[in-house]
Formats: structure tokens, sequence, C-alpha cells
């Protein structure tokens, strides 16, 4: 894991420039709390902070290696590559001689070999820098399903980077301004490949290279979901999906760190945990899981659209037929409305793009998870991967001219819109932005020769939420839990897993007329029966009425700072009678927007962004 940062002036010597690296390279401590170093020659400046995971003696950075000319290769590297063992042993039988254990030295030297093209070559999440002395370029990578962030600003001269664009704003060049796109950004719930939201500065896309050098700027895509033909039959699908998850679960286990699991009493973290839990089990070891709760929900659970059964119960259940050695983690109100835990929030994000009490809890899940366990694994993306989410199922999703989330978030959260000033609302014109993002994205989708018009249409749903929504929950993921130092890994993000489901057609993927078939029968064999009988659930939300209270009681605050700049954005009126209201009769989309108003509000302090309406 860790974070990277780096400079690349053509026009300078950055040596003279060590305090503006150092700065960059500080804002990155959370991710990488275990030791810093930098690398600084001539137009090329790199730092490092690192959250050390494999061979922890070894693996300092920035990391340098010389051609045979002499001239240095120097290396960034964030994430982790699960099939290093392999490419050491290839990179060895062609000569190259190895100082460390560690998978930075391996990528390092991979690039000497292969150039670029070892992106081609990983398996894993990564985002990774590296200045070529000889070729005086600086290569940008970053992995295929965008599980690790990674932005780029250019210069006039050349480029700066970053894991997080905090680590680009601490630089003096990098402005902070936030125009109408970046604003749609925070408020369309989609996510536009390669949108930073702050002005000038962008995305390293996932399966892409950015090539910096003297003459500019190349982009190369190196990977994308592609449609084939699948050829296997039911069984030999449900075969072939536990041959690789057994696999992915075996490489993504491997840590010279503490480990856990993130145990949710759903299918995918379930199945999860109790195949790592099979494994581990063959080395006599006991996996360590962990759940999230709130004081109060079991006892007093009220289903709901989105969530008909508590996950405590379930998450028992797995932790008992699994033999884990479990913890809950049990938050209260107070915690998740805690302004502090807000502003952490934010800060590890960037901006103020939530999920209101789903984001604190998680920070608080992954700070309480980091005094036992520096790794975790989790089953985020299974239900993209699978067909897991009410709308593959929903009709009147399936058929809509959109992105097939948004066709009831508004039932189930609001619409934003009604927050803001209603200049605001129309310079936004969010309906627009986001028919523009759906109709560029499906227009990627490739069809299959003789693939009739339904199994069409579920594979551009598949390729949506792939391409566009999992985005925004990896990156979610990442920030809250390595701003805490803890490095979470997605086993069903694993190229092959995706590559291989995605092609599977959706009557074999929903064969038994129920989310997620493939999954569920892959792993039959390891899940209690209450798991395997129950119906998706999402991320739990808390139903204690106290926590609207206390979003209540902030938000008297803000409206008595009337000149406070988010009311240049936030409706004062809509704010005034939302703080004012009932609080145990306050609607979702209510608290929703109270959430997303002190969000803004805090992000507006913490950044002090130019907020332009054009």
């Amino acid at each position: 894991m860790c974070g990277i940062t780096g400079w690349i002036s053509f026009d300078r010597d950055l040596r003279s420039e060590q305090e503006t690296v150092d700065a960059m390279t500080e804002t990155m401590s959370c991710r990488g709390p275990d030791d810093r170093g930098t690398w600084v020659q001539g137009p090329a400046a790199l730092g490092h902070r690192r959250l050390a995971i494999i061979d922890l003696p070894g693996g300092r950075q920035p990391m340098t290696a010389e051609r045979a000319d002499g001239t240095p290769v120097a290396i960034v590297y964030s994430g982790e590559t699960y099939n290093f063992g392999e490419l050491r042993k290839e990179l060895a039988s062609r000569g190259h001689r190895f100082t460390t254990d560690s998978d930075t030295e391996v990528v390092l030297r991979g690039y000497l070999e292969w150039g670029e093209a070892v992106a081609e070559r990983l398996n894993g999440m990564f985002a990774f820098a590296v200045w070529d002395g000889q070729r005086q370029r600086l290569v940008m990578i970053r992995d295929r399903m965008g599980i690790k962030p990674f932005y780029y600003y250019p210069t006039p001269d050349g480029v700066l980077f970053g894991s997080e664009p905090k680590a680009i704003l601490a630089h003096p060049l990098a402005e902070r301004n936030v125009r109408l796109d970046g604003l749609r950004e925070l408020f369309a719930f989609v996510k536009t490949p390669g949108h930073a939201i702050w002005e000038g500065m962008h995305e390293v896309e996932p399966g892409t290279v950015v090539t910096v050098d003297r003459n500019g700027l190349r982009r190369h895509v190196y990977w994308s979901l592609q449609t084939r033909a699948h050829h296997d039959d039911q069984d030999t699908s449900i075969a072939q999906v536990r041959t690789l998850l057994d696999d992915i679960v075996r490489r993504q286990l491997v840590a010279d760190v503490p480990r856990c699991t993130l145990l949710s009493g759903g299918l995918d973290s379930s199945a999860m945990t109790a195949l790592a839990a099979r494994q581990l089990g063959e080395v006599d070891e006991t996996v360590r899981s962990f759940a999230v709760d709130f004081v109060g929900r079991t006892e007093h659970f009220v289903a709901d659209e989105l969530r008909a059964t508590p996950d405590t119960p379930y998450v028992h259940d797995v932790a008992r037929s699994s033999g884990t050695d479990h913890q809950d983690i049990v938050l209260d109100s107070a915690e998740l409305a805690d302004l502090d835990v807000r502003a952490k929030v934010i800060r590890a994000r960037d901006i103020p793009m939530g999920l209101g009490d789903m984001d604190a809890s998680l920070y608080l899940l992954f700070k309480a998870i980091r005094r036992h366990s520096t790794v975790a694994l989790s089953g985020e993306s299974a239900d993209e991967v699978f067909g897991g989410y009410q709308q593959f199922f929903d009709e009147e999703a399936r058929r809509a001219d959109t992105f097939p989330w948004l066709v009831r978030f508004r039932e189930h959260f609001g619409d934003d819109g009604n927050i803001l000033n209603a200049g605001v609302t129309d310079a936004l014109d969010l309906d627009s932005y986001i028919q523009d993002g759906y109709r560029a994205a499906v227009k990627d989708v490739e069809r299959l020769d003789g693939e009739s018009d339904f199994e069409f249409r579920m594979r551009k749903i598949c390729y949506l939420h792939l391409t566009r929504f999992v985005r925004i929950l990896l990156d979610r993921k990442d920030r809250a839990s390595m701003a805490v130092g803890l490095e979470v890994r997605v086993p069903f993000c694993d190229h092959r897993l995706v590559e291989y489901v995605y092609n599977t057609p959706w009557s074999l993927k929903s064969f038994d007329g129920r989310e997620k078939s493939l999954l569920r029968e892959a792993t039959a064999d390891v899940l209690p029966q209450s798991v395997y009988d129950r119906v998706k659930s999402p991320y739990p939300s808390t139903q204690d009425p106290q926590y609207a209270v206390a979003l209540q009681h902030h938000a008297k605050d803000l409206l008595s700072r009337r000149s406070h700049p988010v009311f240049e954005l936030v409706d004062r009126n809509w704010l005034e009678r939302a703080a004012n209201h009932d609080a145990p009769q306050i609607t979702q989309a209510s608290r929703h927007g109270l959430e997303r108003t002190l969000d803004l509000a805090l992000w507006l302090d913490m950044y002090s962004p130019t907020i332009t309406l054009t």
C-alpha cells in the first residue's frame, strides 16, 4: 500500500525545491505511517509514504535501479501485486538480480525488462510512477479496475501527481478551483472517467498508462472490459467461478502483517470470509473478522425497502460456521454525527461527496480494525460483478434510458437538487449532464453476434456498474481505509473474475431467478444456510432518531453563521425547515440533505475552493 506523489519540471533543477516536495509527501502520511522517503534528481522529484505490508525491512521507497549506461530508473509504488512471486522468477531467469523481497522491486525490474507493458503482466491493485532517466520521461500506471486512486495535474513544463488530490493541492502551482462540471460530479452520483472535480486535475483512468516527457502528455489504454463469447454451461461456469475465487483469495491472503476480513453477513463477505478461513485453516491459522453494528439496531430493527433484515445474526452465523475470531464494532449516534469525524471523512476524500452516516461508520469501523490488523479483505464489488443490486431486477430500471441505480435513488435518498438555491440548480442542469454521461458510457458496450435484445440490455447494465458505479464505491473504500493506515483488498475485483463473469450471459448469472446465482452456488458448500437463503441487504445505515436530532443541532449552528459561503450554494430556507422539523418524523430525503449541507460547509471551511458556476 502507501501514498505516492511527485513533480516533474523539465525547465528546472528540482534539487532546490526539497521543501515543496516534502510538503507534498507529508500529505500522504495517513496512507503511509511506517516510513517516508524522497528522491530528487534534475527535473524529477518523487515522494513516498509507506504502509509496510510485504518485506517490512526491505521495501523502502522511492526505489531505484540503474540501466547499463548508468542512468537511473526510480519508482514510487502504491498497492499490491499478487503475482509478484511468479514474475520475480521469470525476471530472475532473464538475468535480473534482486536485493529485496518486495513486490515493488519486481515491478521496477519488470519495467526495466518490458517498459510500460509491465502493466499487462501485473495481477493486483496498484498505482505507480516511474521516472526513466535515460528517456527523460515519467510513466504513470493504474490498475485495471481503478482500485487504487491516482491523480495528475499538468503544468506548463511538466506535471504534478499524487495518490490523492491533497498531495497535488499542496503545491503552489495547483489552484483550488471548482467549476460547474466539478460540482455536477458531486451531485450527479455518477463517475465520469478521468474527472477529478478540481479544475485542471485529472485521474489516471483505470487500465491506463499516462506518459509525460518534453513533448507533452500521452495516454495509452492497456486494458478495458471487452465483449467475448461465453461457451461454458451452468455447471462449468459455477466450477470456474469457484476455481478463480480459491486462487484469488489465496493470493490476497499473502502479507507479512496481521490480516482480517470485513464481514457483513451478506453473501459476498460471507463467501470471502469462509474461503479465507478454510485456506488459513490448512496452516492452523484462524481468520479474524470484523463487522459494524449500531447500538440497539438488532433489537429495534425496522425493515424497509432496501433492508429486510439486520446484519448481526447472519454475521454471527458465519463466524460460528467458519470458526473466525470475530468482533462487532458497535457505534452510537453521537459518534456518527460528530463533526470531527465528518471532517476527517471529507479530508480523506478531498471532496464532500459522501453517503452520510454510512461514510462515518465505515471510517470508524476501519479505525477500530486498524488497532488489530493492517490488511483486510472485503466483499466489495461482488454486486457489480455478479448482479446483486435491486436495479438488476427492476423492470423500470432495466428499461430506463439512464444509469440504472439512479432510477430509485431519489425514492431512497431524496433529490439533492432540493437543497440548492434555484440559480445553482439551473446552472447545474444535472439531468442533461447525466444523460450526456450515460450516452458516452453505453456507446462503448460491444454487442455479441446473435445476442438478444434483453441480453444486450443486461450486458449494458453490467458494464455501467463495472465502469462507473463501482468506481465510486472503490474510491470511498480506499480513502476511508487509507485515512487510518488500513489496506483493504478486494478479491472480487480480480480482472480475471471480472472478465469471466461479465461475459457470462444474464440467464446464467441469474439462473435460479435470484441475485448473484453464480456466486451463491460456487460457494454453497462453505456458507451457512441462513446466508445462502438471505436476500441482498445493502451496507447498514443507522435508524436511531437521535442521529437526525444531532444533524439538526449542527444545522442550526450553521444557520447562525449567516455569512457562511455554503449559502451561496444551499437554500437557507430549505435548511431552516429541515433543521426545525420534528426530528422523529424527518424523512430520509431531509436527513440526506442535512448531511450533504454539513459536508459542503465543512469542505468550504477546510479547502477554501474558488467555485465558478460557468
